[in-house]
C-alpha cells in the first residue's frame, strides 16, 4: 500500500480509486484547454475516476526550434486557472526552471518534473519547496532503482506529496519499452506510481523533426499497467490528434477514451479494488 497524496480536492494512493490524468499535451488555446478539460472530467465522473487535468503551457523540450511550445508561463497559467475554476478540477503542468516554480505554485495543483530534468538538484530542491504536490516523470534514461535519489532531493525538504510517473525507458533507436516490473520496483519506495500510456507510446524524433508514436497501442499498455497495480493513468488525449500542436502521434482520441475508461475500471473490479 503506498501513502496517499492529496491533490485538489482528491487523493491518490492509498487504496483510494485509479485515478485520472489527462489532456492535450499543450494548451493550444483557452477553449480548447477548457473544451478538453469538460469532456474529459465527464467522462471521468461517469466512470468513478477522481481526475485531474493536464496540460502544458510550455514544451520546453520540442525536437525542433520551430516547434509550437505553447503560450508560455503567464498567459498559460491563467489559462489553467480558469479551467480550475470553471470545471472544478485540479490541474497539473511542468515547470523547467526554478523560476517558473513560485508562479506555477500560485495556480496549479502539482507541478511536473519533466523526465529530461528529473536530476536537476536545483529545480527538485525549489518544487519540493513549494509545498505543492510534485510529479515526478522518471526519465527514459534511468532504472527504476535510481529514482531513489530523485526522490531524496525532493524528501530533504520536507516534503512527501510525491507522485512517481514510469514513461517508458529508451532502448536502441527511436523507440521506447515498457517493463511492468518498474511499477513494482517503484511501488516499493512508498508513493503513489502513476503510469504514462502516451509519452510510453512515443517514438522520440521518429519523424525527424517532431517525434511520431503508436497511440494504438496506448489502450493495450494502459490496461497491463492497471493490471499491474498502477494508482493513477496519465494519457494525452486529443480531440483530433492529426490536428494537434503537440505530440499528436502519441495522442488517444477523445473518442476512444470511454472503452479503454471501461475497459480499466474493469480490471481493477477484477482486482478486488473500487
Amino acid at each position: 500500500m503506498t501513502r496517499g497524496v492529496r491533490i485538489g480536492n482528491l487523493t491518490i494512493g492509498n487504496g483510494h480509486p485509479l485515478a485520472l490524468i489527462a489532456g492535450p499535451d499543450v494548451i493550444e488555446s483557452e477553449s480548447s484547454a477548457l473544451r478538453h478539460a469538460e469532456a474529459i472530467a465527464e467522462l471521468a465522473a461517469r466512470f468513478g475516476l477522481p481526475y485531474i487535468f493536464k496540460c502544458s503551457y510550455d514544451k520546453a523540450n520540442r525536437t525542433s526550434l520551430g516547434s509550437y511550445r505553447g503560450p508560455g508561463l503567464k498567459k498559460g497559467l491563467k489559462i489553467l486557472a480558469k479551467v480550475k475554476k470553471l470545471v472544478g478540477v485540479p490541474v497539473l503542468s511542468d515547470v523547467h526552471c526554478v523560476d517558473q516554480v513560485k508562479p506555477a505554485a500560485q495556480v496549479l495543483d502539482c507541478l511536473q518534473v519533466p523526465a529530461f530534468l528529473c536530476r536537476q538538484t536545483d529545480l527538485l530542491l525549489a518544487v519540493g519547496r513549494s509545498g505543492r504536490a510534485v510529479n515526478i516523470k522518471k526519465g527514459q534514461f534511468l532504472s527504476p532503482p535510481d529514482i531513489k535519489p530523485v526522490i531524496q532531493k525532493i524528501e530533504s525538504t520536507g516534503n512527501r506529496k510525491i507522485l512517481l510517473t514510469e514513461r517508458g525507458t529508451t532502448f536502441g533507436y527511436n523507440m521506447l519499452v515498457n517493463d511492468m516490473r518498474a511499477l513494482g520496483v517503484l511501488r516499493k519506495f512508498g508513493y503513489p506510481v502513476v503510469f504514462d500510456a502516451g509519452h510510453s507510446s512515443q517514438i522520440p524524433g521518429g519523424l525527424g523533426r517532431a517525434s511520431g508514436g503508436q497511440a494504438e497501442f496506448i489502450p493495450l499498455l494502459a490496461r497491463a499497467a492497471v493490471a499491474a497495480g498502477c494508482d493513477a493513468l496519465f494519457v494525452e488525449v486529443h480531440e483530433n490528434p492529426a490536428k494537434a500542436l503537440c505530440d499528436g502521434p502519441s495522442s488517444l482520441p477523445l473518442k476512444r477514451l470511454p472503452q479503454m475508461l471501461e475497459q480499466l475500471v474493469a480490471i481493477r473490479s477484477a482486482l478486488g479494488e473500487k
